[in-house]
């Protein structure tokens, strides 16, 4: 637990770069800041899509800041009294317009993409012509519309450049719905964007609209924009080590309906996603999470299956997953005594940090922390019936691997050398002359 609490207070007060963990995923866009910061409020806030097109394309590329950038010109945006505010509400506009999850019937299709020059949407969303869109969704177009595509076509025919030819408020049919989806994906940008900033970590950390917008767009990840989710995802990683759930049930301003339980079911829901890559994003979130010990109480009811999930994450491929899944273990494996109880009960749990082990994985402290989850195991005595099955298994990586001999070295001892019961006896010889 000292361990811990040091970890909190040296995440929330030290200003160094050594005290803050690696950032997930990379900033998008580039560029230089300049001091315009009324401008942006008034063309976030005027409806007009050029407006509001202009200062999207300008924030993402002011807010840009690799993670070892040192920048002369960057000022910590968040900061800008109203600036996030005008952000978010901008993803708000998207969410309200958007279909409740019931009265879908598919997670919907990534559409965003690729071929785009402004802040990497557009040429795709020519597929949401409104002609298009009825295709898109197995509807059969009328004989007036079908006489009426190839005028329409010449006409406007790359709807998608809408920002370069009208100044007009944005419709609410499915061109309109496909405007505000952008503008809310290059919202989700530009707070992705002030999360890697050190100054902006308190200030989003501790702004609640913020937090309840970002936890709901993870919770309906298999209906929203995948880049949406992404966005939102990194973000609240970015800033978890500064995160208290407790703010969910403080007298600050909400905007939408979120406690802590909400938060923590939308987290348990990214694992069972079919995108990979969120799941070493949860692993990770789940794991700084834990380390503050207010968090405890909202995250320890849902202890077996975080415990099923993570272990489950450790049997893929991905180093990069298996090393967030460790580490999450790892911490929830220093909380406490049912902890431990319960994570080596967990099936395959013993098993897959084994193999882990004996892969190896290439980061080798990903290693150390495997085997200093399975000390911390065998330290009670109730687990160590269960971990006597694996005797033979300890024993090899003790004489073959000399970067892990320690550790299995006193987990052996641990094991048999105090036995307290007939079949610890009969295999206790780990502790013989110790």
């Amino acid at each position: 637990m000292q361990k811990r609490e040091q970890s909190k207070v040296g995440g929330a007060g030290s200003g160094s770069a050594s005290a803050h963990p690696g950032k997930r995923g990379c900033p998008i866009g580039s560029g230089n800041l300049n001091n315009a910061s009324e401008s942006f409020l008034c063309a976030l806030q005027s409806g007009l899509k050029s407006e509001l097109t202009w200062a999207l394309n300008t924030l993402t590329l002011l807010s840009f800041k690799k993670k070892e950038e040192v920048r002369r010109d960057a000022i910590p945006l968040a900061k800008i009294p109203g600036l996030l505010d005008a952000v978010l509400q901008i993803v708000d506009d998207w969410r309200d317009i958007a279909l409740p999850n019931e009265l879908k019937r598919t997670p919907r299709v990534r559409l965003l993409g690729a071929n785009s020059v402004v802040f990497g949407f557009g040429s795709e969303y020519e597929a949401l012509d409104q002609d298009e869109a009825q295709l898109h969704h197995g509807l059969a177009p009328s004989a007036s519309s079908t006489a009426s595509l190839g005028r329409k076509n010449s006409i406007n025919h790359h709807p998608s450049k809408w920002w370069f030819d009208e100044d007009v408020l944005f419709n609410l049919d499915e061109k309109g719905r496909a405007e505000k989806q952008q503008c809310a994906v290059a919202a989700s940008n530009i707070i992705h964007n002030f999360s890697f900033m050190l100054e902006n970590e308190i200030i989003m950390a501790q702004h609640r609209h913020c937090l309840e917008i970002v936890f709901q767009c993870i919770e309906d990840h298999s209906t929203e924009d995948e880049e949406l989710v992404t966005n939102a995802l990194e973000t609240i990683v970015n800033l978890a080590p500064l995160l208290d759930l407790r703010i969910f049930s403080s007298s600050k301003p909400s905007y939408i309906k979120l406690n802590e339980k909400h938060a923590v079911q939308a987290i348990m829901g990214i694992p069972g996603s079919s995108v990979k890559a969120w799941h070493c994003a949860a692993a990770e979130l789940l794991g700084h999470l834990i380390i503050n010990p207010d968090n405890e109480p909202f995250l320890l009811p849902f202890a077996q299956q975080i415990y099923k999930r993570l272990v489950d994450l450790l049997s893929l491929p991905a180093i990069d997953t298996q090393a967030a899944a460790v580490g999450a273990l790892y911490n929830l494996s220093e909380v406490s005594m049912d902890c431990r109880l319960k994570l080596a009960s967990e099936r395959w749990a013993v098993d897959r940090l084994l193999k882990v082990i004996k892969a190896p994985h290439p980061v080798p402290k990903v290693c150390r922390k495997a085997a200093m989850i399975l000390e911390s195991l065998v330290s009670e005595p109730q687990n160590r019936a269960l971990l006597l099955a694996f005797e033979n298994a300890f024993a090899e990586i003790l004489f073959s691997d000399g970067k892990y001999s320690d550790n299995f070295a006193r987990i052996l001892y641990e094991l048999t050398s105090r036995p307290n019961n007939k079949v610890g006896a009969a295999h206790g010889i780990w502790g013989v002359g110790v």
